[in-house]
């Protein structure tokens, strides 16, 4: 009977102590960034969980999670920048820490950022500049005119 307290106990503890999203979504989510019909922009995501990382279009990061949008931002010779937001939302599991896990797991999965998730796909928009045209591109091809 003394045995079956304390494992009783114990899994009481670890359901405690870790956070239901933490165990099930884990605290890294992969993102894919693209620049429609611009392939090879160099897009800069800025948070305070990831800090700032860079990526080549079209690109899949692995992004820590964390309560703030990721704020993106692509360059490109030739193309306006573009820029755009990975919105964070909250995770549906979350209420389940209310019943599981109680106040301890939710605060674990608040501290680690695993009660957030992000849009899974962030598409920015670059629009080209007329006339630009980029080092050892080939030159405009002179149109005839018929007379």
């Amino acid at each position: 009977m003394r045995r079956l307290g304390g494992i009783l106990v114990a899994a009481v503890v670890l359901l405690a102590a870790a956070g239901c999203a933490t165990i099930t979504r884990g605290t890294t989510q992969i993102v894919v960034v693209n620049t429609p019909g611009v392939p090879g922009a160099t897009c800069t995501l800025t948070s305070t969980s990831i800090g700032s990382q860079t990526a080549v279009t079209p690109a899949t990061v692995t992004l820590q999670k964390g309560r703030d949008n990721v704020s993106v931002h692509c360059s490109k010779e030739c193309y306006q920048d573009g820029a755009g937001i990975i919105a964070s939302n909250l995770e549906g599991m979350t209420a389940g820490n209310i019943l599981l896990g109680g106040v301890v797991g939710l605060g674990v999965d608040a501290a680690s950022g695993a009660m957030n998730s992000y849009t899974a796909e962030v598409q920015i928009v670059m629009v080209p500049i007329q006339g630009c045209r980029p080092p050892g591109a080939p030159p405009p091809v002179a149109r005839r005119q018929n007379s």
